[in-house]
């Protein structure tokens, strides 16, 4: 797909993307939907550490880098060598925003930091998103998901109740936030950018994604004194507002308000608990939710899930299935909102991926590429920097570039 050949509200921005796995391959992909020309820089020995991450697999494409990286294109450099690296320069010269999310000093030992950058390009809004941020006493310290779910209390709220083993949430949340984030920051620095022509270095981290996802349990502990603990479904502030098992599943009910949570009870059958004293306000529900809860889930079990929604929806009362991950691919709702789009892979073919979270009314973003094939674009991308057929020959010759698998395997 060529670059004017985009569709999104950043049509005309230009990112490098320079990062792996998970964060910083998140925040690029957020900006490829939305229209930005995404060239991803992978590293010479095996390119991106998701092509790795096997199995699953379609036709031997890892499913991980696929839905990590549609709507780039793909370049590797072997930066180790100083072509390569000079290479990378050329490129900075006409991009808006690269984005890294490598150990804080990796790339200034390469020359490639942000201060070496900006003397390049002074436009240039350099991104980095890293473990726990680029200042404070931890910023040398390698970061996961797992680790920043834990230090950032993540850990400590989530699971079934105080006392037992530390679970995390089921998905990646830190790296995904922290990708989320910088691209939000990524975007209001291309706002300034655009009325000044200045360029700046955001900085963000996993540790404080994870932090970002407290606010409700960090409200309680300023306001208390008091650090919240594992609810499981439950909500620190509201209820009833959880899961409660039914004849044939489960489903989730927030009924906390003076307005629904009488509703609730009338609907059960159980109408007095709506002005027993233990449970007449809010505070009174959470001062004695165990009881509460033991109360109404038995209820709950006398009828299926299906007819629960009926009779709830009907009230106006926010209720839904706890669905699976491939229940939750085919709902209706996940379907009307294009939130699993397909996109043609030369060689996984049709494979589904996760959509655009976010819909604009005037210029909508699209998935219109597959991830790349490991180098598919170098030539190309070379080529609009400026490159002669020549050198990036030169380039291809001493290792320094890789070329597309589909010319390899051509070979």
């Amino acid at each position: 797909m060529a670059k004017t050949d985009r569709k999104g509200p950043l049509v005309g921005m230009r990112v490098l993307d320079l990062a792996h796995v998970m964060a910083g391959p998140t925040c690029a992909r957020m900006l490829a939907d939305m229209g930005a020309d995404v060239v991803k820089v992978e590293k010479a020995d095996g390119g991106d550490d998701t092509r790795r991450m096997l199995p699953p697999d379609i036709k031997g494409e890892p499913a991980a880098f696929m839905m990590m990286n549609r709507n780039k294109r793909g370049v590797v450099l072997d930066l180790k060598k100083p072509v390569a690296r000079e290479a990378l320069k050329r490129l900075v010269k006409t991009a808006d925003v690269l984005i890294e999310n490598y150990r804080h000093d990796t790339l200034d030992k390469l020359g490639l930091g942000y201060e070496e950058l900006k003397k390049i390009n002074p436009g240039l809004i350099y991104c980095a998103i890293s473990g726990f941020g680029r200042t404070g006493p931890f910023a040398s310290q390698g970061g996961y998901d797992l680790i920043a779910q834990g230090m950032s209390g993540l850990m400590a709220i989530t699971g079934e109740a105080p006392g037992r083993q530390p679970v995390k949430v089921g998905s990646p949340a830190c790296d995904i936030t922290a990708g989320i984030i910088g691209a939000m920051g990524v975007c209001a620095a291309y706002a300034h950018k655009l009325k000044t022509g200045e360029g700046q270095f955001v900085d963000t981290s996993l540790f404080e994604a994870g932090i970002t996802l407290t606010y409700w349990q960090s409200a309680i502990c300023f306001a208390s004194g008091i650090s919240p603990g594992p609810m499981g479904s439950a909500h620190p502030l509201n209820a009833p507002y959880q899961a409660f098992a039914t004849k044939d599943g489960w489903i989730n009910v927030g009924a906390s308000n003076q307005k629904m949570y009488p509703q609730l009870t009338s609907l059960l059958g159980v109408p007095e608990l709506a002005e027993d004293p233990r449970f007449r306000t809010g505070r009174d529900r959470m001062d004695n939710l165990e009881v509460l809860i033991d109360t109404l889930a038995p209820h709950f079990k006398k009828r299926t899930t299906a007819e629960w929604l009926t009779d709830l929806e009907k009230l106006g009362i926010p209720c839904g299935p706890v669905l699976s991950i491939a229940e939750m691919h085919t709902h209706p709702q996940t379907l009307a909102r294009d939130m699993v789009p397909s996109v043609d892979h030369p060689i996984a073919g049709n494979v589904q991926t996760i959509g655009l979270p976010v819909k604009f009314s005037a210029t909508p973003g699209a998935i219109q590429t597959p991830a790349p094939l490991f180098g598919e674009h170098t030539r190309e991308v070379l080529a609009e920097a400026g490159f002669t057929a020549a050198e990036i020959d030169t380039l291809f010759a001493e290792g320094a570039a890789r070329e597309p698998q589909a010319r390899m395997a051509a070979e």
